[in-house]
């Protein structure tokens, strides 16, 4: 990691400026034509596409009760009662934020209501790769069933034995999936977004992923269907002061380092000293891990940065818009409260990020690169439309009348207010 001293705020552009920034027209290109063969040819351009890109197909196309009985089977109780214990966490939180119905009645014999509506369909795209992130199978399905959503599927890419982690077959199956299909990467996307012979198609998409995922869930949320928001590579900010144990800090950068070699982590502190300690303290720690390769890729575009105030640290981290943001100094709601821009905030040394990872109860699906300036993270209403209804009465109509149809034949739209005068006249 590179520290930097009191940049200036016209440098703060580029250091805030994410690895993944300079996507090119290639890889739009590479997605866009991977997207139109499952648009054309269905579950054949699934096939093929899987041997083109993993050189074997899966061992099955969707998980049964053969494949869930076998993940029941291959999961210890430790871990079994672990997901048991998230996921009543994550049900807690997220079942509070369920909206209630809004009526208003805006004028004599006019009401207005506003009633919170399941999506009709939704797809869980679950990252595998060096990773199966079963945990997001939590935070996506347990709030999509407290939703009410009538229809949820999964997609996920097979390990390299052809299978689906039994980890994540577990968790969907705990938590209500309806069905599990085994395929990855862009295509999964394009599936779900326009449906094959065998995969349904969704109103709309939620999960993170690669580059690939990520760019194509962007070009058909342009104009196929519905997404939670833009989300790519893992990161964090760590605001950490003069008291901070360096090994805490070190510990919760090299957590999000480790999910890859795209990664960035960024460290804020008004201590040059302690900006060394904590490199230092990564250093030990990375020697420990079995994704330390990983981590040093993400830790090669990853910087330190040095500000001597609390002003330039709040706007600094704004102006970076992390997808987490831990706040670790000796009056750490000072600066969370003053905290506009960020996906999920964790607050004084004992918060680290992996808590709101696995099993805090919050969500952890949350907007990268800087989108947190615009996006918030998944939540319940993710999951819900608010759909408004109204009813007028004659007596209503009647004293209403004369506004609308004022305000249709300002805008020149005469249907507009015969609309309204054909029902004030009737029986006149």
């Amino acid at each position: 990691m590179q520290t930097f001293l009191n940049p200036a705020r016209k440098d703060w552009q580029e250091l805030c400026a994410r690895a993944c920034a300079d996507e090119n027209e290639a890889l739009k290109a590479t997605v866009a034509a991977i997207i139109e063969r499952v648009r054309k040819d269905g579950d054949a351009a699934l096939r093929a596409l899987a041997q083109e890109i993993d050189g074997r197909l899966p061992a099955y196309a969707e998980a049964g009760e053969a494949q869930f009985a076998e993940a029941e089977k291959a999961l210890s109780p430790a871990l079994k009662q672990a997901v048991a214990d998230a996921a009543e966490n994550i049900r807690k939180f997220h079942a509070a934020q369920m909206p209630r119905t809004l009526e208003v009645e805006t004028a004599p014999g006019v009401r207005c209501i506003q009633k919170p509506v399941p999506i009709g369909s939704v797809g869980l795209y679950i990252p595998g790769g060096t990773a199966p992130l079963f945990s997001t199978v939590l935070m996506l399905a347990l709030p999509a069933k407290i939703a009410g959503c009538p229809q949820i599927i999964l997609c996920t890419p097979a390990g390299k034995d052809g299978k689906i982690a039994p980890c994540v077959l577990y968790a969907a199956h705990f938590c209500g999936v309806d069905r599990v299909f085994c395929v990855g990467g862009a295509q999964a996307v394009a599936a779900m977004a326009y449906g094959t012979e065998t995969i349904p198609k969704v109103d709309k998409i939620f999960g993170p992923g690669n580059r690939y995922v990520t760019t194509a869930k962007q070009l058909l949320g342009a104009s196929v269907v519905a997404i939670d928001m833009p989300a790519g590579p893992s990161e964090v900010m760590v605001i950490a002061d003069e008291q901070a144990n360096a090994a805490f800090v070190a510990a919760d950068l090299l957590s999000q380092a480790e999910h890859g070699r795209d990664s960035q982590v960024m460290l804020v502190t008004n201590s040059e000293a302690k900006a060394a300690e904590v490199q230092c303290e990564v250093e030990k720690q990375i020697q420990a891990l079995g994704r330390a390769e990983l981590a040093q890729g993400a830790l090669s575009h990853s910087r330190a940065v040095v500000f001597e105030n609390e002003d330039d640290i709040v706007a600094f981290a704004d102006s970076y818009a992390p997808e987490h943001l831990i706040v670790n100094t000796i009056d750490p709601w000072r600066i969370c409260h003053r905290i506009t821009a960020a996906g999920s905030v964790f607050v004084g040394p004992y918060t680290p990020e992996s808590a709101g990872d696995y099993a805090s109860g919050t969500n952890h699906t949350l907007p990268t690169s800087a989108w947190a300036r615009s996006y918030s993270g998944v939540n319940l209403e993710s999951f819900l439309r608010r759909m408004t209804l109204q009813e007028i009465s004659r007596e209503g109509l009647n004293a209403l009348g004369k506004t609308i149809v004022t305000l249709a034949e300002a805008e020149g739209l005469q249907a507009h207010a015969n609309a309204v005068k054909v029902r004030i006249d009737e029986g006149n």
